[in-house]
């Protein structure tokens, strides 16, 4: 399974899978821990921190400003020295984003209540043109002042810190970006906020800013009111990470897809905001079974252990879709081997991930042969014909290149993968996991 960047990754069909297997630490978690740690008084510690691209985008923001983070690298517990709610000093130059949407958009919120610091957020190519206004705007309403190219939209994007005012705000999508730069800056304001989402968007955010000592309630129908008093100071804490559920989707998908597989995925987070992914499969009759249940850090935690059945097809719309937004290019392949028509939609969100993740898994699985069709916002997928080998391309998604592979696997014929290293954005070690689990 050779592939460096700029030679195509050869992927061979067929092969068993088995064993264990830990994931990376929670995408999500880890920018949280991060970004909390270094406004909070004292030293954070992060246990399982990802060591990925976009985390590591993150911490360099965050040292620009003056908080002391030590380098990130697999395995290693990272410190945090932070520098209080109001300690984050303004930077000699751009701040860089990377490719991380998650950076860019809760920066905004950590930085437009930095009154009379000035800072300009950038990132590469793909995150330069992913939409920003989703923040800037609800931000404005607090008094906040983020100016950029297409009015705002797109990055460069210019911060001039302000003193910001309490407001309730409505969020115009269950975002849970959205929502965590409405929370930092509301850390700050000169009054309370309470943010109003239309649906439950993921609470990790409202979990640890509460555990980090932020006067905060949630409240509403299904927890869509979360209000912060501002005044209380944060207090460093020890962070233990646990298993990202998106990068867990993989090996739960080709577990349930690839004949006689028998995989146990330890050390994954269970909050019950990601855990459409286990409704869809469940919804699909796949043998999943969850062990050893437990709670870290205020995160409920498991084992989850996956074996090969029949599949049935499955549909789901907007309602789930905050609970497993990043999953649906995996599900689009499981959904090519269930014997009928899966339907997937209110899934427009994935037009403006890292790419037009819709468009982009309708045209890698129809080269391998696949019947599915694009909708506006989502997918129709006519699956139990079988898919064969083909050149593909991640087009520089990491889901999608991971997605991939495991339809590579269950293809008939080999294929190649062009831009496969995009995997390393979240899952650093997915190439080396996936030869170890087929031997």
């Amino acid at each position: 399974m050779s592939g460096t960047s700029g030679a195509p990754r050869e992927l061979k069909a067929g092969g068993g899978l088995s064993g264990q297997v830990r994931v990376p630490g929670d995408k999500s978690i880890s920018h949280r821990a991060l970004l909390f740690g270094a406004i909070a008084e004292g030293t954070t510690t992060i246990e399982g921190l990802l060591p990925a691209e976009d985390p590591i985008s993150t911490a360099a923001c965050l040292r620009a400003m003056g908080a002391e983070i030590t380098p990130i690298a697999n395995g290693q517990v990272i410190t945090v020295q932070g520098v209080g709610l109001d300690g984050l000093q303004e930077p000699d130059s751009v701040l860089d984003c990377g490719n991380s949407g998650t950076t860019m958009r809760l920066m905004l919120g950590l930085l437009a209540g930095r009154d009379g610091r000035h800072f300009v957020l950038s990132g590469d190519d793909s995150l330069r043109r992913r939409p920003m206004q989703r923040v800037g705007q609800p931000l404005a309403l607090m008094g906040a002042e983020v100016r950029g190219r297409d009015g705002g939209n797109l990055a460069p994007l210019a911060v001039q810190g302000r003193k910001l005012r309490g407001a309730v705000v409505g969020t115009p999508v269950a975002s849970a970006q959205v929502k965590s730069a409405l929370l930092l800056a509301a850390l700050t304001a000169d009054g309370p906020t309470t943010v109003i989402e239309p649906a439950h968007s993921r609470d990790h955010s409202e979990r640890m800013l509460k555990a980090f000592g932020a006067n905060l309630e949630v409240g509403g129908e299904m927890g869509r009111h979360i209000s912060v008093r501002p005044g209380a100071s944060l207090s460093g804490q020890q962070v233990v990470v646990p298993g990202d559920i998106s990068s867990a989707a993989f090996w739960l998908v080709a577990g349930a897809l690839v004949p006689g597989a028998d995989l146990t995925v330890e050390n994954v987070g269970l909050n019950p905001t990601r855990t459409g992914i286990l409704e869809v499969l469940a919804q699909m009759g796949a043998c999943i079974d969850v062990l050893n249940r437990r709670d870290v850090a205020g995160e409920p935690v498991g084992d989850l252990r996956v074996s090969h059945g029949p599949l049935k097809p499955f549909s789901f719309g907007e309602e789930i879709m905050p609970r497993l937004v990043d999953e649906v290019p995996i599900l689009s392949v499981a959904a090519c081997f269930c014997d009928g028509e899966s339907r997937i939609s209110g899934a427009a969100e994935l037009r403006v991930k890292e790419t037009d993740r819709l468009a982009v898994m309708a045209r890698q699985l129809k080269l391998m042969g696949a019947d599915i069709e694009e909708h506006d916002d989502g997918l129709t997928i006519r699956g139990g014909k079988s898919l064969h080998g083909a050149e593909l391309d991640s087009e520089t998604d990491h889901r999608v290149a991971m997605s991939l592979a495991i339809a590579a696997m269950m293809a008939e014929g080999d294929s190649s993968l062009a831009r496969s290293e995009a995997a390393a954005v979240s899952y650093p070690t997915f190439w080396d996991e996936l030869e170890r689990l087929r031997r």
